[in-house]
């Protein structure tokens, strides 16, 4: 293509509707639908012999871990079939590809016309293979070598008025190591401006349980889900976010265990599975997982909770002693007596009407869980992204210590965590908020002094970049711009920057939409080998339960120019810090074992990390609350009930609330098709779910064309070009896919206590489509 005038890439996939088709959503998730995508993808994604060697080696004792979600894989025995799930195919597919960007590449397609793709076909572009420069008003990224990049970086970095004028974001996909000297040469450097993806998904898990359990993690093992009376999934869809989840919850059902799934939609994931690996899975009806389903509404989660609550207190004063655990009550917690009274003083019926809930359905959860009290409580983004959703989690937490169900076998909290090692980059201190306890021990380890002060999280920086605070951000991975809230705000943010870096392994839109200057590094997959001075290496990563095992890649580079994480961060922090630092960052290049000794010095329950991380299956993290012993910062060996606040959720007549969520051919921000087939939706995203009578009664029908509207702080946010699909969901509640409706998360509408986006809880207006919309927002 021929140099074009410069024009400002879009912050959007293009506003353009395919063909919709849709069909009966569907009551099971997996079976064989689940293994002919997965080895569609690989052909798609050119990777069928590539990519289809490695499916053996993925998530086994001796290879590498999945780059997708990060629920934990067994202890003692993996399938030597399988020990992967589709979306984990897929996101082998998208790595292992054999399609390349090259510098020629670039050559031929300006910025802007890139912008044009839509995100689909920005993602199957292939893999970044050199590193590239955008310069100031450039309109093309041109090649650059590595050392000069690294110069570049540190130019701009070593002019800042502040060491806080930077920010530093790190993906999920991060490893142990490579976070470990990320934030090391980040705090060398001066700054705790760590905005991470914890910050979108689990930050409100972390900041409830560490207030009430004492650590920031769940205890339930996958272990227990074998183990256990009942299981209760609770805002989330295992059947897209974590699909081998299902295998977990079919062998505790088989084992005599009860699912109670609670979810505006009733997701295929949370009523039946068919496992491919087994003759019932692919003949016959597969396990009916939830044995009920509580079709609550969007936010009405905390009075369901109460609701159950109550009607348990019915039953202990029928039968003292029966249904809470009062040893558990009495030696282990605070605050019961005023959480009894506050009970009391609800209304049955105003929280089952709150909560959406029949209140016949609600007695029945109830008396399921009356005698029990090996439970495990799972949540997901349903709950933490709702703006009380520290609030819902401590409720969570009460009915647990209610039932005496944590700190035991088969029972437990279960933050059913998204990327694979985000719980790991937590660990390895990426946090905007250290604790100064953390902070002294780099300070002993290494000599230097960090910074003391809070940083930024995901929406701070996006703030301070509008704000003009924030002049380099560098992404350890991730799609920042697609992942974060309030796209046409954080975009104008990113415009403002001097300096935008990414590391990554494909194309995406945060490339795209930038600062005045823009590098992008692309570095090796987890899939491919990572061999330092003729040595094959190895990384390790964390799961949702945490254990933390070793994992090796297996293929060969997709180009002999890249180079791993943990490099980029050395060779980074030696070109700006120079002989400033006190840090050997050549050790680190030269070793992971060096990184490993010192993370050993540094961290608690890490201590002779290079022998263990490679004993089969790892090791696991200490986690008192896990062995039933507390050490809560304000009650010490104690966890406190909680007193929250029923939300007051309102809505005008031409307002709904709306909540953002994944298709099945997605994971977070990286679109694998354009199928949500579990939903019964085909080659379409612009859709928006409604219940019939909402449609009805607003004078629309099924197939519709509409816009979408928030007007959160007086601003009018438009997602424009949705089509209606009618699907069975409370009245008044919508559903969108992300990140095409994230334009309409206002960057104020947050969690309280976490500073989450609460992407969840969106209120929206819906009109029929005006095509001026599209001139609008294009404009």
């Amino acid at each position: 293509m021929e140099n074009k005038p410069k024009k400002q890439a879009s912050a959007e996939p293009p506003y353009k509707l395919l063909s919709l088709r849709t069909g009966k959503p569907k009551d099971w998730a997996a079976g064989i639908p689940g293994v002919t995508n997965a080895i569609k993808s690989l052909i798609n994604d050119k990777a069928l012999v590539r990519g289809g060697k490695a499916l053996f080696k993925m998530n086994q004792f001796d290879g590498f871990d999945c780059p997708s979600c990060a629920w934990p894989d067994p202890d003692d025995e993996r399938s030597p079939i399988a020990e992967y799930c589709e979306n984990g195919a897929k996101a082998l597919a998208e790595e292992a590809t054999s399609k390349r960007i090259t510098a020629d590449f670039f050559k031929q397609n300006s910025v802007y016309d890139l912008s044009q793709l839509t995100d689909y076909e920005i993602g199957h572009l292939g893999r970044l293979s050199e590193p590239m420069y955008l310069p100031k008003d450039g309109t093309h990224y041109e090649p650059i070598t590595w050392d000069n990049a690294f110069s570049k970086i540190a130019e701009h970095l070593n002019k800042l008025e502040s060491p806080n004028n930077a920010a530093f974001y790190t993906s999920g996909r991060t490893s142990n190591e490579a976070s470990f000297v990320y934030q090391l040469f980040v705090r060398e450097f001066g700054t705790n401006n760590f905005p991470d993806c914890s910050n979108m998904c689990h930050e409100t898990s972390g900041f409830a349980l560490a207030q009430t359990t004492g650590i920031g993690k769940g205890t339930a093992t996958l272990n227990d889900f074998y183990d256990t009376d009942i299981v209760i999934i609770i805002g989330q869809n295992p059947g897209t976010n974590s699909p081998r989840m299902l295998s977990a919850l079919e062998k505790g059902k088989k084992n005599g265990a009860k699912i109670i799934a609670v979810n505006p939609l009733p997701e295929a994931g949370l009523m039946g599975f068919k496992d491919p690996q087994k003759v019932n899975g692919i003949l016959g009806k597969g396990v009916q997982l939830a044995d009920l389903y509580l079709p609550v509404k969007i936010n009405g989660d905390l009075a369901l909770l109460k609701a159950i609550e109550q009607l348990l207190l019915c039953f202990e004063k029928e039968t003292p002693g029966k249904v809470f655990d009062q040893d558990f009550i009495k030696n282990k917690t605070v605050g019961y007596e005023e959480l009894i009274k506050q009970i009391e003083n609800y209304n049955l019926e105003e929280l089952a009407k709150a909560s959406g809930v029949s209140l016949e359905d609600i007695r029945k959860a109830a008396e399921m869980l009356a005698y029990k009290n090996r439970i495990i409580i799972c949540w997901g983004m349903g709950l933490t992204q709702q703006p009380n959703g520290v609030d819902i989690l401590k409720e969570v937490l009460n009915l647990l210590f209610l039932k005496g169900s944590i700190g035991k076998p088969g029972a437990g909290s279960c933050p059913v965590r998204g990327h694979s090692n985000v719980q790991g980059n937590r660990t390895m201190l990426i946090n905007n908020h250290p604790s100064q306890e953390q902070l002294d021990k780099l300070e002993e380890v290494f000599g230097f002094n960090p910074p003391r002060e809070n940083g930024y999280d995901v929406v701070d920086t996006i703030k301070a970049m509008n704000e003009g605070k924030i002049k380099v951000h560098f992404s350890m991975g991730g799609n920042f711009l697609s992942a974060t809230p309030d796209t046409t705000y954080t975009a104008n943010g990113l415009r403002q920057l001097n300096l935008s870096v990414s590391v990554s392994t494909k194309l995406n839109r945060t490339h795209l939409i930038h600062g005045k200057e823009s590098i992008i590094l692309p570095t090796i997959s987890r899939s491919e080998t990572d061999i330092i001075n003729g040595e094959l290496q190895h990384v390790s990563t964390e799961n949702a339960m945490g254990i933390v095992e070793w994992s090796r890649g297996m293929l060969q580079p997709i180009s002999d120019k890249l180079i791993n994480e943990t490099h980029i961060v050395c060779r980074m922090a030696k070109a700006t810090l120079g002989n400033k630092s006190v840090v050997d960052w050549n050790r680190y290049m030269n070793s992971y074992d060096a990184v490993r000794d010192d993370i050993e010095k540094c961290i608690v329950g890490f201590e002779n990390y290079n022998v263990r991380v490679k004993q089969k299956g790892g090791f696991y993290l200490p986690n008192g609350a896990r062995e039933g012993s507390f050490k809560t910062k304000e009650f010490g060996d104690r966890v406190p009930f909680s007193i929250t606040k029923l939300p007051q959720n309102t809505l005008a007549d031409d307002e709904y609330l709306m909540a953002t969520v994944r298709t099945h051919d997605q994971f977070n921000t990286t679109i694998y098709g354009l199928d949500d087939r579990y939903r019964g939706v085909y080659n379409e995203r612009r859709v928006i779910f409604m219940n019939k009578k909402d449609i009805e009664k607003a004078g629309f029908k099924a197939g519709d064309k509409v816009d979408l509207f928030n007007y959160d702080n007086n601003t009018e946010r438009i997602a424009p070009l949705f089509i209606i699909v009618e699907y069975p969901i409370p009245e008044k509640n919508t559903v969108t896919y992300f990140p095409e409706t994230n334009v309409l998360v206002s960057i104020h509408n947050v969690v309280a206590g976490s500073n989450m986006p609460a992407s969840k809880h969106v209120k929206i207006k819906i009109r029929k489509h005006n095509p001026k919309n599209l001139l609008k927002k294009n404009n």
